[in-house]
């Protein structure tokens, strides 16, 4: 049974740059920077059938191309910080992205996604880490300085079952449809 995602890679100088904001905190698993990708839509364990729905029905997406960059470093889990991200800046070409796969996977009968779409890359997931050192961290660390990077492709990714950060297989990739260079 295969465990899949959509999401988009991060190109290899800026996950190299997201790699130095590695240590400084006490309780971090730090992500591998070629396991970085922005999450658009987790789907799970699933049997080998829908599986292959789920690769052809991902090819009707159409989208163009475009660029995303990131708003800073942040932390999820209020009650208890469980993970370190990069947010990324808000987009409405990723949004529609999100959006048409949640529609396409819920028509062929995966439920909807729970949560709320919030695009980001995670960069450690924490154990025990006290709220403070979270904050000491953010602080230090929190004007991420990296470069905007071009979309061309979503994936499909495969992850083994465990407590996540990859090893991630690129099952399948969808190409997005240029754009002129006046980028209109």
């Amino acid at each position: 049974m295969p465990r899949l995602f959509t999401g988009l890679e991060i190109p290899a100088d800026i996950a190299q740059r997201l790699s130095l904001l590695r240590g400084g905190i006490a309780g971090a698993r730090w992500i591998d920077a070629e396991n970085f990708h922005v999450t658009l839509r987790f789907i799970g364990d699933i049997d080998d059938r829908t599986a292959d729905e789920v690769a052809d029905a991902l090819a009707r997406v159409r989208r163009r191309e475009f660029d995303l960059e990131f708003s800073g470093l942040d932390s999820f889990g209020t009650a208890k910080p469980h993970s370190i991200v990069a947010r990324i800046a808000s987009s409405r070409a990723l949004t529609e992205l999100q959006a048409e796969q949640e529609r396409i996977l819920q028509r062929i009968g995966l439920p909807p996604e729970g949560r709320k779409y919030t695009p980001h890359v995670t960069l450690a997931r924490l154990r025990n880490t006290p709220h403070r050192d979270v904050a000491a961290y953010l602080t230090l660390r929190g004007g991420l300085l990296a470069a905007a990077f071009h979309v061309t492709r979503f994936v499909l990714f495969s992850s083994k079952a465990s407590t996540g950060g990859g090893p991630y297989l690129i099952e399948q990739s969808y190409p997005l449809a240029e754009y002129s260079e006046a980028r209109s």
